[in-house]
């Protein structure tokens, strides 16, 4: 099969992490016989560099001309002006918007060997297998007005938590069917006690609930489920939450798993066309160096091929790959090991 895919490196370790992922697609496209066509394009702060913009309309075209979309990671101290007129971070939640994907899956998964690499209890660890949905396109980070003014001769500063039923009745449905192939168990986490927003929330992931009897349903607060999150991980399966929230508890939760760098996500929407990104940042201490963890990316473009592309045995032979390098001991600096990044692909490939 032919397949039309964009990349975006993007910053800081993005370009690194990403020509990893194409290599062991290479390998994919090999071994099955398909053709990944490739076509990079800048978006975030190297975009801001060359176009003046984080992302242009042109390179937003092209991402939804394609079948998928592979970002590596944006921003850096370069581009955190607080008085810029853009920033890294401003082209992503308009890739996001443009492609309308409006769920963002992250699954944490320990590995049984990398226990030792949380600084969580090994006890606490075993078993844990959660699959956070979180909600894209709507809250804090879209909710208009959203404006700095001055008012009475002070500085004022406006953010708009906003949702539409419509946004949380997607997401939360999402969250029951993918639930049904797992323990059969949704957390829907909100803040109901002080929000009229996770009220709204509540309500409706009740009535889906009610729509779903197969399928355990609890609703928890947030501060709940953060504390939850470290004291009984194996308790939850699959949390579904708001934007904002979702966005913290999975770096939360990226600690379960020893570092951020082990860990995938894909963004999905109703056009079909999805958006896969490691969960780590651009982490521009490290950029340059050879040593960023690739596993995340790779397992990246094995959810690209299992969601957007449809191609379970591909995406499955690349999961069995990183499990099995891992578990031979193969481990790059934030878990505790010496490859480069390079070797750690090298690695994979070998078991591919």
């Amino acid at each position: 099969m032919d397949f039309n895919i964009t990349l975006l490196p993007g910053d800081g370790i993005g370009p690194e992490v990403v020509s990893e992922a194409v290599r062991v697609l290479d390998v994919i496209a090999s071994k099955f016989g398909h053709t990944f066509n490739f076509q990079e394009r800048l978006m975030g702060g190297c975009s801001i560099d060359k176009y003046g913009q984080s992302i242009t309309e042109e390179t937003l075209a092209d991402c939804k001309a394609s079948d998928a979309v592979l970002l590596g990671a944006v921003g850096g101290p370069k581009w955190d002006d607080p008085n810029a007129k853009d920033r890294p971070e401003r082209g992503l939640l308009a890739l996001r918007k443009g492609l309308g994907v409006f769920a963002n899956l992250r699954p944490v998964k320990v590995h049984p060997v990398l226990m030792d690499a949380s600084p969580l209890k090994p006890e606490k660890l075993e078993g844990v297998d959660i699959l956070v949905v979180r909600e894209l396109t709507g809250g804090l980070y879209f909710g208009q007005p959203k404006l700095r003014e001055m008012q009475n001769g002070k500085e004022r500063a406006v953010d708009t938590l906003e949702y539409f039923d419509y946004e949380i009745k997607r997401v939360v449905e999402l969250a029951f069917t993918l639930a049904k192939s797992r323990k059969k168990k949704v957390t829907s986490v909100d803040k109901a006690n002080i929000l009229e927003s996770s009220r709204m929330w509540r309500q409706i992931a009740t009535q889906i609930g009610t729509g779903n009897p197969d399928v355990e349903l609890e609703h928890m607060l947030v501060d709940t489920a953060s504390m939850r999150l470290i004291t009984a991980p194996v308790s939850m399966d699959v949390v579904v939450t708001e934007n904002m929230f979702g966005d913290i508890l999975t770096d939360e939760a990226s600690v379960l798993a020893g570092s951020m760098g082990m860990l995938p996500s894909a963004s999905l929407g109703e056009s079909g066309v999805g958006l896969y990104e490691p969960i780590h940042g651009s982490a521009p201490d490290i950029a340059g160096s050879g040593i960023a963890n690739p596993i995340g990316t790779i397992l990246s473009s094995a959810l690209m091929l299992r969601h957007s592309l449809k191609l379970e045995s591909e995406a499955s032979a690349i999961e069995k790959a990183v499990h099995q390098t891992v578990t031979d001991g193969a481990r790059t600096a934030d878990i505790g090991g010496k490859l480069s990044t390079r070797q750690m692909t090298d690695e994979i490939i070998i078991n591919l």
